[in-house]
């Protein structure tokens, strides 16, 4: 499933990188059983759709390094050269940290590991991950500094992606709801937490979160039942196909159904309540930021947010599921997921920073004993699905087959005990005769 593995029937790509998640998934056009019997697809995992692509190599796909590298030295060249240098320190400050984190850009764009995805290009998505160590690095400065400016999504938009993102219905509901009971517990906080029963309940999960994860989930299943078959833009005739062609280039390459099985391993079920924890950090980092960096929801960096999640958290949270499915492939986590991990955890750092008075006021009695109780029945639970009902299982087992033990052992001994001995075998007619003759003298 890796960069390593053959493409399909016709080799790789010469000069082009193969996109991690991808060349596992490919298989020759004709689909001849002999060739899925033991080409890249053989080690497709049950809940990985089947994909077939022609292999086809355009300039779209080549490496451009080189060609990076060059327009790059020749930008630089020209402002270095024939460019007049401002003498506002402020603007030139600014700009040299721009240009700093393009030339960045230009060198992760190109350099980068590739992730799992791989649509619509994999430099997309090595983009992307080199704006989250630039996002990662300008919250650390924003660690270090005074007050700034503000965040915060959209309902209904938001719980669409992060279907999208998580691609499981109770997984996303237990989190919409839980944000619901945050919600009811950290009011004497942020004051715009402060709503109706009507609001909570009604208008947010009902109808704006529970319909996006509705919507999510439709895309989902229509997600994996496409057909999963590249051509090459030129290798199709018609203006029409071509141009399907290029929108289908905006959708996955191939689909991974996310089966989380949080119950079948203590290890699997950790990670599941870890994934629930940081979204729903996430989640109130959005709100805790606008408040203590008096952010005014409209502001720029509330979409620049929203933006950034998108195309990160997929990533990420693709990462996590390899991670935790076939972790024999997959020895260490993602870069995607351990830069998201690290953003949540900076930006918590921000607010404690910035406000610690807010987040010292003390929970009301009543919230704090619903929480610890609600802590101690998860606890609880855990404790009996991973290791008493293990025990009990296996002690009534061993038990089971100590009795069987027995039982066979005291059937053994009845046959024994009353065991008769069985008659010779009557002589032959010949023995008859032998008997009955007389003896020679």
């Amino acid at each position: 499933m890796r960069r390593g593995e053959r493409r399909g029937a016709g080799g790789p790509r010469p000069g082009s990188p193969v996109p991690a998640g991808k060349a596992s998934l490919e298989e020759p056009p004709d689909g001849a059983a002999a060739d899925r019997a033991s080409g890249p697809g053989a080690g497709r995992r049950s809940t990985e759709s089947e994909v077939y692509d022609d292999g086809t190599n355009t300039f779209f796909w080549r490496a451009h390094t080189l060609t990076v590298l060059f327009i790059l030295t020749c930008v630089l060249g020209y402002v270095t050269l024939l460019e007049e240098t401002p003498r506002d320190t402020a603007y030139n400050t600014k700009r040299g940290i721009v240009a700093s984190i393009l030339v960045f850009l230009c060198f992760g764009v190109t350099q980068a590991k590739d992730g799992p995805f791989s649509r619509p290009h994999p430099a997309y998505w090595r983009f992307w991950l080199c704006v989250s160590v630039v996002y990662e690095l300008f919250l650390i400065f924003i660690l270090f500094q005074d007050k700034l400016d503000g965040f915060v999504p959209a309902h209904f938009l938001g719980w669409y992606l992060k279907t999208l993102m998580i691609r499981d219905w109770w997984m996303c509901t237990i989190v919409s709801v839980m944000f619901e009971f945050l919600e009811y517990s950290l009011e004497h906080q942020l004051p715009n937490f402060s709503e109706c029963w009507w609001d909570h309940w009604i208008m947010d999960v009902l109808v704006c979160n529970g319909l996006g994860i509705y919507c999510g989930m439709k895309t989902l299943e229509w997600l994996s039942l496409k057909t999963y078959k590249w051509q090459g833009l030129w290798n199709i005739p018609t203006y029409k196909g071509k141009m399907k062609r290029i929108a289908f280039q905006f959708t996955p390459y191939s689909w991974v159904r996310f089966e989380w099985k949080p119950a079948s391993s203590l290890r699997r079920w950790l990670a599941v309540c870890g994934i629930i924890l940081v979204f729903l950090l996430a989640e109130l980092n959005t709100f805790y930021l606008k408040f203590v960096l008096w952010l005014p929801p409209e502001h720029y960096l509330v979409l620049l947010r929203l933006v950034f999640f998108v195309n990160v958290g997929g990533v990420a949270m693709r990462e996590i599921y390899d991670f935790m499915d076939d972790p024999k492939l997959h020895k260490k986590l993602g870069q995607q997921a351990w830069l998201v991990a690290a953003i949540t955890a900076t930006e918590l750092l921000i607010v404690v920073k910035y406000d610690p008075h807010t987040l010292t006021l003390s929970l009301p009695f009543y919230i704090s004993q619903c929480w610890t109780l609600g802590s101690v029945l998860v606890l609880t639970w855990t404790i009996w699905r991973f290791f008493l009902r293990d025990i009990t299982l296996r002690y009534k087992e061993t038990r089971r087959q100590k009795q069987q033990s027995r039982g066979d052992q005291g059937r053994a001994v009845d046959r024994v005990d009353g065991h008769l001995p069985e008659p010779e075998d009557p002589p032959g007619p010949a023995e008859a005769e032998g008997e009955g003759a007389p003896a020679p003298n």
